[in-house]
């Protein structure tokens, strides 16, 4: 539910958000997913080392 992004859905409903906030909140998740685009670009390309792989007890 956190990753299809349900929660922050159900939080930003609950109350009112001024356009400048909302203004600001848009602009900075936008700058987040040009930064998560260019690392993930980085780390194919070699120039980054990619994250460690979590082993997950079954």
């Amino acid at each position: 539910m956190q990753r299809e992004g349900l929660f922050r859905e159900m939080r930003a409903r609950t109350a009112y958000e001024k356009p400048s906030e909302k203004r600001n909140r848009e602009e900075a998740e936008a700058i987040r997913r040009h930064r998560k685009l260019a690392r993930k670009k980085m780390q194919r390309e070699g120039l980054l080392p990619s994250p460690k792989k979590v082993a997950r007890p079954r």
